[in-house]
């Protein structure tokens, strides 16, 4: 009888496999975390995100060169504009609301639009009046109490100065005329970047002269006057325009001749450049500012076309304004705000800031009661953008969000 075959062997049981250690996100290296939040839509997003963690902040703050990266992709945002009043009117503020960015939504929710911390004497009219915004910085003067101040509506910090020394006057000839205050702030990777400076002008029948306060030394240095200005008029009374502030230098257009005066804020030195004599007399019509990557440029409006100026090197070297480009833009404005010719009347540039052109229609050039549309326009990119509509009584600042404090480091590493 044939013997029944026996089963095969069993195999031995496997050996249990240990699992794969799981991965999260902090195990992500800081180049990579960067590499991410370069994908971020803005700077507040780009906030949120670095205080999130330790891990997460400390890329940021450890990389200067990430940071070059992340402010060329994603350049501060325009959070809105500081309304400077007329009379003793309180200063407002517009914000720009953009609905699919909450981190922009958050960021105004942020701002001390009512300069809480700034002290007054007096709450009906605290006295203070805006001179400029720049670093997330607003430079206030206050003739009552003879104070000037430096705030930052986002971090709440304060710093108050002294008015300049009456000494700035001395060695004047013919009539005296002070002019504005400007605030010189850090670059975002300067050592110390709580410093600041403020610049006082005034010029007289001929000559410009300015004093320079510095947080560093909290002392005013008044600088020697200019050289007479060419071709003065006797006179000599209210020659220079209000002035403004670009990539280094603060500029003042001659209110009749085609120059403008320049001070150097790194030498403290004045000099004189030559205006496009089309815009000879015609300071209405055109603003100074400067492009993204910090050229002088001009832009002159024209009722809807834009003329815009850069200075650049000629065939021969030298340094002259061209006309670069005649943008007609009735009809993308015309697009934009639903309006038409005989409602907007002409475009109004009020300041150019990297590049960017600030402007409203002009509907009070026929009827000063009337709101307004303000809007945008990249000179890089050709865009423009509508802001907000409505209508402001008093000068318009730009409140541009700056870079901050708590996502810079003092490792220099990459």
């Amino acid at each position: 009888m044939a013997s029944r075959s026996q089963p095969p062997p069993l195999p031995p049981p496997a050996e249990p496999q240990a699992l794969p250690a799981s991965t999260t996100i902090r195990a992500l290296s800081d180049d990579l975390l960067r590499e991410i939040f370069l994908r971020l839509p803005s700077l507040p997003s780009l906030v949120r995100a670095a205080l999130t963690c330790r891990a997460f902040l400390a890329a940021v703050r450890s990389s200067p060169a990430f940071r070059r990266r992340f402010h060329a992709l994603h350049p501060p945002p325009l959070l809105g504009f500081f309304v400077s009043a007329n009379g003793t009117e309180m200063h407002s503020f517009m914000p720009i609301r953009r609905r699919s960015d909450p981190d922009h939504a958050a960021a105004i929710r942020g701002i001390d639009v009512f300069l809480t911390r700034v002290p007054c004497d007096d709450d009906v009219f605290p006295g203070w009046h805006i001179s400029e915004c720049r670093g997330g910085c607003i430079l206030l003067v206050n003739w009552e109490s003879k104070q000037i101040g430096s705030y930052n509506p986002l971090t709440r910090a304060l710093d108050l100065l002294p008015m300049p020394p009456d000494d700035i006057s001395k060695g004047h000839r013919g009539k005296f005329i002070p002019m504005r205050y400007f605030l010189l702030s850090s670059d975002d990777e300067a050592p110390d970047r709580s410093s600041f400076r403020v610049v006082y002008s005034c010029h007289d029948k001929s000559r410009v002269r300015a004093t320079v306060y510095s947080s560093a030394t909290r002392k005013w240095q008044i600088l020697p006057w200019s050289e007479p200005a060419p071709a003065q008029p006797a006179s000599g009374k209210y020659w220079l325009l209000a002035g403004t502030q670009v990539n280094g230098f603060l500029c003042w257009s001659h209110s009749w001749h085609a120059y403008i005066v320049l001070l150097d804020t790194a030498a403290l030195q004045f000099s004189f450049i030559d205006l496009p004599e089309d815009l000879k007399g015609q300071s209405h019509l055109y603003m100074i500012g400067d492009t993204k990557d910090g050229k002088l440029c001009i832009v002159a409006a024209i009722e809807f076309t834009l003329f815009i100026w850069f200075r650049r090197a000629d065939a021969d070297g030298v340094d002259k304004w061209m006309l670069e480009s005649m943008i007609q833009l009735d009809g993308e404005v015309l697009r934009a705000t639903e309006g038409s010719r005989e409602e907007h009347e002409e475009l109004k540039v009020f300041t150019i800031l990297d590049g960017i052109v600030y402007m409203s229609t002009y509907e009070t050039f026929r009827d000063a009661t009337l709101p307004c549309w303000y809007l945008s326009f990249c000179l890089e990119t050709r865009k423009l953008e509508k802001l907000f509509f409505g209508k402001t009584d008093g000068h318009m600042h730009p409140y541009i969000m700056a870079w901050p404090s708590s996502l810079v480091g003092n490792n220099l590493g990459p």
